[in-house]
């Protein structure tokens, strides 16, 4: 194994700073020693008004390039995710510390069974453009979600325990049991009672859209500012794609007077090396993407933050591909790669070896971690031995017919360009070279890898997840055979049969037990690559106060404001 080089190779990287890393992708790594550049670089900062040409108090930030949707109905990546945060309101909100709070709905009720949750919506609410939003806007917005024309991927996850969604997810919209019985009241009848129900109220997918808009534009109107109506606490004013997208603070807000920002200015930057200079040059005050390199200068930097998230990096593989439809294969190039090398080394430290598909910070049924009731309590994959891994890995290949990648074809890896994605990439290429196989590296731009990726236009691929909220099924729900977001094509019979009854059983322990039972067959079948647990680092100027970031990826900047 050729660890040394690349080991050089990135420290070459970090002294010189040649290499462009920049793209989207759930929370990049830390690092170590600042130096003088960089302290100058925070004097900049600091001193620096983060001005707009359009006048007013603007928050400019960047998290990620142009997203692929900022439909709710559609998107599912955290980039996308943090602009529906503010540019739309559920029924119910999150709050700072990570609890339900009333959105849209001032209040809710569940009833004794748990099957009925009642929810009752605020007076004189309004969209963006002035216009009443009322109950139904809530019915036709989840209904749309349902409709198979829409195919919105998270569809099965957020409404699946909802009456009639089967016939609804196959055509029969009106089968699903939403009602408004008023202009104020909003009925969800479920179909078995689900304990997590109100964090998916709080889904951005589950943000209500307005029906005349969406009629009258199709898909297009979530493309443009003129077309995009929100409900949230600011609306898009300006889009320039490849440039920025402007949200105004919205004055038809139920919440306005508590918001202090005349607008945020999402850069929609994609290099990473371009971020930090803006962040440098105080163009904007905080980013997403920071440069691999720059990461040993900025950890003593007050302004440098690394911050855990639910979650995980791993590698996604074509299940419906020769050889990935073969388990030992699959097995054998999960355990050919030493993880602890990956998270410790190449990501410097700010990642965790992952050694379960559900990582830390995912709750059980009886509100203990997940992880540590997983697997008889042992790790599905020990990553302290990498050596008898590797061993193991090379007879599996050997089972499947492949005796040192013997008649094994060349398999391609498809990644975005951001953060250690690369790096991991190049990684990967020479740990499987270790067992015999030949590895194809192919980068693809941001725009193209999401679609891509649920396409199934790859052999293997770079993926992960960061949760949503709290509840293992948020990310074990990816492998059911029928998810939107299952990009493999992962497709178990006993797998969904545990997702089912984790679904409907009443008995905390059952569920537990039904859920600890889909990652069993989820490892044990290698379905995925786990690689490592997540964490989220970013820069942020000091000027911004009132901000808070979650452990699911998302940053709240709509209480913000931006001190003189």
């Amino acid at each position: 194994m050729k660890k040394r080089v690349i080991a050089l190779l990135l420290a070459v990287t970090m002294v010189f700073g040649l290499t462009a890393c920049g793209g989207s992708g759930a929370a990049e790594g830390s690092g170590a020693a600042e130096t003088t550049e960089s302290t100058e670089s925070t004097e900049t900062t600091e001193s620096t008004e983060a001005a707009s040409t359009e006048g007013g108090k603007i928050l400019s930030v960047q998290v990620g390039p142009d997203p692929e949707t900022i439909d709710p109905a559609l998107n599912s990546a955290v980039d996308g995710g943090n602009m529906l945060l503010h540019s739309f309101e559920c029924l119910l909100s999150v709050d700072q510390d990570g609890k339900l709070a009333p959105g849209q709905a001032e209040s809710w009720e569940t009833s004794e069974d748990g099957l009925t949750w009642t929810f009752h919506l605020r007076e004189g609410l309004k969209w963006s453009d002035g216009s009443d939003l009322t109950a139904n806007d809530f019915v036709y917005s989840w209904k749309r979600v349902c409709d198979p024309m829409v195919a919105a991927p998270y569809a099965e996850t957020v409404l699946s325990m909802v009456e009639g969604f089967e016939d609804a997810a196959g055509g029969n919209l009106d089968a699903l049991q939403v009602a408004a019985p008023d202009d104020l009241t909003f009925v969800v009848t479920l179909n078995a009672p689900c304990s997590y129900f109100g964090s998916l109220a709080a889904f951005a997918t589950l943000s209500p859209v307005q029906q005349a808009t969406v009629e009258a534009n199709g898909d297009a109107w979530a493309t443009s500012a003129e077309t995009y109506i929100s409900n949230g606490p600011f609306y898009i004013s300006e889009w320039v794609p490849g440039s920025h997208i402007l949200m105004s603070k919205n004055p038809y807000y139920w919440n306005a007077d508590a918001i202090k920002l005349d607008g945020i200015k999402w850069n929609l930057i994609e290099d990473a090396n371009a971020s930090y200079s803006a962040y440098q040059t105080g163009e904007v005050l905080m980013i997403k993407d920071v440069p691999t390199e720059e990461i040993p200068s900025l950890r003593d930097n007050p302004e440098f933050h690394v911050d855990p998230i639910i979650g995980t990096y791993y590698l996604s593989l074509n299940l419906d591909r020769e050889p990935f439809n073969d388990a030992n294969v699959r097995k054998a190039l999960s355990l050919a790669i030493d993880r602890e090398y990956v998270a410790g080394t190449l990501m410097q430290g700010t990642y965790t070896a992952a050694s379960n598909f559900m990582g830390p910070g995912w709750v059980d049924t009886d509100g203990s971690q997940f992880m540590d009731n997983a697997n008889g309590g042992q790790p599905y994959i020990d990553t302290a031995n990498f050596e008898a891994n590797l061993e193991e890995a090379k007879q599996l290949l050997a089972d499947a017919g492949y005796p040192d990648g013997e008649g094994l074809p060349a398999i391609t890896y498809s990644t975005n360009d951001a953060g250690y994605h690369k790096v991991v990439a190049e990684y990967l290429q020479q740990a499987w070279a270790e067992i015999g196989v030949d590895l194809q590296v192919e980068i693809v731009e941001w725009a193209s890898f999401t679609p891509m990726r649920r396409n199934g236009d790859y052999d293997s691929s770079r993926n992960g997840w960061v949760g949503d909220y709290s509840d293992p099924s948020n990310m074990l729900d990816l492998f059911y055979s029928t998810n939107g977001n299952n990009d493999g094509n992962f497709n178990n019979a006993e797998y969904d049969a545990a997702m089912d009854i984790s679904r409907t059983t009443l008995d905390a322990a059952e569920r537990s037990e039904a859920l600890h039972k889909a990652e069993d067959i989820l490892m044990e079948e290698a379905g995925c690559i786990p690689v490592a647990y997540y964490n989220d680092f970013w820069l942020q100027s000091e000027k911004i106060t009132g901000s808070w970031h979650s452990p699911y990826g998302y940053w709240y900047f709509m209480y913000a404001d931006i001190a003189e």
